[in-house]
């Protein structure tokens, strides 16, 4: 069962949770970075892309750029821009985007539960990805971006939560894009307790957003056991940061796909081509948005088309009957020779926050088509996790996402 506990947190002064709080490293390119750091004195991207504080171009994997991450989070601490919770604690976190409220609990998860697959994930991860993160949070002596998990809703957290949303907010402010944020503290011992045991009867929890982020968190987790082999496992690096969100309050957009070629293929060609895969229909101009699981909307040559996947096409397998997966089976792979979407510089991928105008700009600026992807349900990722399987990549887009800066977990009491 699930080992969730509370913890202290390094979290913000109050005043300056909205100045500090910043969207997740890895949705940034170098160039966005720094210029969302520039003249800035605040914003966690400081700490979380150090190689901002360094001249353009500098080697962002350098000792010296982890050792000013830390050296940045250090003197915010001194200066007391963070504070250290005084006890353990819990802490409600939502986020409400276009109306819609999300809410989970801010915690820390067990490594050994990551270990015995208590915790499951559902893709796999890149070993240089890793690498960062694991001489980050190394080097900084903390975890400083959640990771996002998943459970099936219970009641007896859920009557946590709703009781701590009656109290005066930690933290209450609306980001740049329009993402309100609230946090509310939970500290009083019996509901501590009763939040730690509900999870304790939670058989699965699952990784949603941040594989990288956790395994990095595993592997320095194994680093320190070793350079400590009386550990008792009630250490802080025996645990990772986490929010924990309950499947009914979760939204996956669709992450679509563009190819910049057409493997030799004309236009009318390839649409002869999937007209022999897929049931196609055309739709007309205006965007097609599939309007439930097993359609696919495809934009060629100034038309969107409607691809219905085939009855036949279905296997019974988690993985292969997901949409995405049978789009690279049928088509990607075979008549576009897109053989691994992971590596071939031919495919592309828009996350649906960013509207199915962008999948038109691409077509027609540096792309020869694009396929608009009806969203992964969070039950079929629950459904791959349960087998023991990995979902193709650029499967889910969740929103919104998580601010790092507002909760840190240092791996030292």
């Amino acid at each position: 069962m699930a080992d969730i506990i509370p913890f202290k947190a390094l979290r913000p002064r109050a005043d300056l949770a909205e100045k500090i709080a910043a969207l997740p490293y890895d949705v940034y390119s170098r160039e966005e970075a720094r210029r969302k750091v520039t003249g800035d004195s605040y914003s966690f991207l400081r700490i979380d892309r150090a190689e901002t504080q360094f001249p353009e171009g500098y080697d962002m994997y350098a000792p010296e750029v982890y050792e000013k991450a830390r050296d940045i989070l250090n003197d915010m601490i001194i200066k007391g821009e963070f504070i250290k919770e005084k006890a353990p604690a819990y802490y409600v976190y939502e986020l409400v985007m276009n109306g819609r409220s999300q809410t989970g609990i801010v915690a820390c998860a067990s490594v050994d539960d990551y270990e015995n697959q208590v915790i499951k994930k559902h893709e796999n991860t890149r070993a240089e990805k890793e690498a960062d993160r694991i001489r980050h949070v190394d080097i900084c002596n903390a975890q400083t971006g959640p990771i996002f998990l998943a459970y099936r809703q219970r009641e007896d957290i859920k009557e946590q939560i709703e009781n701590a949303k009656k109290t005066q907010p930690l933290y209450d402010f609306t980001a740049d894009d329009g993402i309100i944020h609230r946090v509310w503290l939970i500290d009083d011992a019996d509901s501590v307790h009763a939040i730690k045991e509900g999870f304790a009867q939670v058989k699965s929890v699952y990784i949603a957003d941040g594989h990288h982020r956790c395994a990095s968190a595993v592997r320095v987790s194994n680093m320190r056991r070793e350079q400590n082999p009386d550990y008792t496992g009630s250490e802080e690096f025996n645990y990772f940061l986490s929010v924990l969100f309950p499947d009914d309050q979760l939204l996956i957009m669709d992450y679509n796909r563009v190819v910049k070629s057409l493997n030799g293929y004309t236009e009318e060609e390839f649409l002869e081509k999937t007209e022999e895969i897929f049931d196609t229909q055309e739709m007309g101009k205006e965007p097609y948005k599939p309007a439930k699981k097993g359609e696919i909307g495809m934009y060629l040559k100034d038309t969107w088309y409607r691809l219905s996947i085939k009855e036949n096409m279905l296997t019974g397998d988690p993985v292969g009957d997901l949409d995405v997966a049978i789009l690279q089976k049928y088509l990607l792979q075979p008549v576009l020779g897109i053989l691994d979407p992971k590596v071939d510089g031919r495919i592309d991928f828009v996350g649906g926050i960013r509207g199915l105008g962008e999948l038109e700009r691409r077509v027609k600026s540096d792309c020869k088509a694009a396929f608009a992807m009806y969203p992964t349900d969070i039950h079929e990722l629950f459904a791959v996790s349960d087998a023991g399987k990995l979902m193709p990549p650029k499967s889910t887009w969740f929103e919104p996402k998580l601010r790092s800066g507002i909760f840190i977990h240092s791996l030292e009491d």
